[in-house]
């Protein structure tokens, strides 16, 4: 597993003069950037292992519906997150352990990076935009990860007024950037000690009629 330091119980504040700074990187470790007081957005620009993707796409194809979420507790680095039952209906394709594992690892990791005892997680396919308006999340941190079909959007800090988010007729004056399938993200919000005004802005992709993307985020409950 990726060695990662846990975050200090209390973080510096961050001063209000800074710009946020997005960290994108081929490397797991680069997720650790997200505890810079300057970072808002860090991305592994992971490949995603095919067997993996093959069995996303294939749970995409059935068009069932899937949305789920689970408290998980995890008392130490080393425990193992309880997963059981997850995608159960699922269970029979080829690949759903291997997509099993690779979750179970996410978890993992984002509890030592930030020394989690509790993870939400939340795992959902869906066939329309989820949050189609730019907004800020209103949590410490989370984690986001397409397995299959288009990935979530964001924009650079001045692309569009802070105080039009949630406008329906505000655009951004800057280029939409976005984060491909299989990478993995976190996304610090308003609620991390210090970045208040300063949470990453970002939406769910719109889908043409027939698309479905598979999502998993995770968040750090305590």
């Amino acid at each position: 597993m990726l060695a990662l330091t846990p975050v200090a119980a209390n973080l510096p504040a961050k001063t209000s003069a800074r710009k946020p700074r997005q960290h994108h990187g081929a490397n797991p470790k680069v997720l650790t950037k997200i505890l810079h007081d300057d970072a808002n957005l860090a991305v592994w620009q992971r490949q995603l292992p095919l067997h993996i993707g093959d069995f996303a796409r294939l749970l995409l194809s059935l068009n069932e519906p899937l949305a789920e979420s689970l408290v998980l507790e995890i008392p130490s680095e080393d425990a193992e997150p309880n997963l059981r039952g997850l995608a159960s209906g699922f269970s029979d394709l080829e690949g759903y352990e291997s997509f099993i594992a690779d979750v179970s690892w996410l978890v993992s990791a984002f509890a030592c990076l930030l020394g989690a005892k509790r993870v939400g997680l939340r795992l959902r396919a869906l066939d329309q935009a989820m949050c189609p308006r730019f907004h800020v999340d209103h949590v410490p941190v989370r984690l986001i990860t397409t397995y299959a079909g288009v990935g979530s959007e964001w924009l650079k800090e001045g692309a569009i007024d802070r105080r039009q988010l949630g406008n329906p007729h505000a655009e951004p004056q800057a280029p939409i950037q976005h984060i491909n399938s299989g990478e993995v993200a976190l996304l610090k919000g308003e609620k991390w000690h210090g970045n208040e005004g300063f949470g990453l802005i970002h939406r769910s992709p719109q889908l043409a009629p027939g698309q479905r993307r598979l999502i998993l985020t995770l968040d750090w409950l305590s």
